[in-house]
């Protein structure tokens, strides 16, 4: 008779569980020979030899199970013990799971473009309107890294074009002033991740939320990083940034065109960037349009409803200059 403690590492322990320890008592069930006492991540196994080794071979499947698909079912649990793949196993083209067990993956063919670029260039500008999922697909992109461990971290940061130069007289510390521009990260980040953990990872500094102005200095390593909103930064800010780019580290730039809040005197430094860095080897650059929404159908309408009026907008404009 042998003892071992097995640790539920960089999952949700609830889980794994299952309500009410429903999960715990199905595998207790399932291993007869063994006593088996869970205590937060810790499980300790006491018993038989031979089943102890199939337990452990179940258990490491099961939490690699959660650590993918966010969820555990008394389904996968049988399908794991029997030495079959489970249900969620099975589909292609996956990046990762929602928190609800919804599949994350390309929804149009430029998304998937998206993917591609990133998986073939070290720096990927995702370009496009609201709603077409840059941002959401970029921050799966990062939590898939994260979770097989090809990055040791996630960096986001975004301009706070509206507050310039007075976040400091915002109330609150750093994170308490530039949290409403970075709301959109955060909603993507808790739709992937048990919010224990996100909260763990945010302490441990494994995710990190960076100021742009705060980036000055730092050589970003071992991570996927994320500059949302790119095109409310200057030239001299984008520059900065990507030159910013360390070891082992990818980078997503993100922006819309049609929204730049920037004063009419200053250029957009994600328009200049684009003019340069185009052609550059491992470089990627994928352009997003209105076909690739994935928002509510009026996000549609409402974008060609725009975009029909600045192009309205501008030939009166040219009329009146001749």
């Amino acid at each position: 008779m042998i003892e071992k403690h097995i640790v539920l590492e960089d999952i949700d322990p609830v889980v794994f569980y299952g309500t009410g320890n429903q999960h715990l008592q199905m595998i207790r069930a399932l291993y007869p020979k063994l006593r088996i006492v869970a205590r937060d991540n810790v499980i300790r196994v006491l018993g038989d030899e031979e089943q102890m080794a199939a337990f452990e071979e179940s258990a490491e499947r099961m939490r690699q199970h959660v650590l993918k698909f966010n969820s555990l079912h008394e389904e996968d649990i049988l399908d794991i013990v029997k030495g079959r793949r489970t249900s969620e196993e099975i589909p292609d083209g996956v990046v990762c799971y929602s928190m609800s067990g919804r599949a994350i993956k390309a929804r149009s063919q430029n998304q998937q473009q998206l993917i591609d670029a990133y998986q073939n260039n070290d720096m990927v500008f995702a370009v496009g309107p609201a709603g077409t999922g840059k941002t959401y697909l970029s921050i799966a992109l990062a939590v898939k890294a994260l979770k097989e461990k090809t990055a040791k971290k996630i960096i986001l940061s975004r301009p706070a074009v509206e507050a310039g130069e007075k976040l400091g007289f915002l109330p609150g510390d750093m994170k308490d002033k530039i949290d409403p521009y970075l709301q959109p990260l955060y909603d993507a980040l808790e739709d992937m991740l048990p919010q224990v953990k996100l909260q763990e990872m945010m302490e441990h500094h494994i995710i990190q939320i960076a100021p742009l102005a705060f980036m000055r200095g730092r050589t970003l390593s071992d991570a996927v990083v994320i500059l949302d909103e790119a095109q409310n930064t200057t030239p001299q800010q984008i520059r900065m940034f990507l030159t910013r780019m360390g070891w082992n580290t990818k980078m997503i730039i993100t922006g819309d065109m049609t929204q730049i809040d920037l004063p009419r005197s200053q250029k957009s430094g994600l328009v200049e960037a684009l003019e340069i860095l185009k052609g550059v080897e491992g470089i990627g650059i994928v352009e997003l349009n209105r076909k690739d929404i994935v928002r509510h159908k009026l996000v549609t309408r409402i974008v060609n409803a725009y975009e029909h009026f600045d192009q309205s907008k501008h030939n009166n404009e040219s009329i009146n200059k001749d």
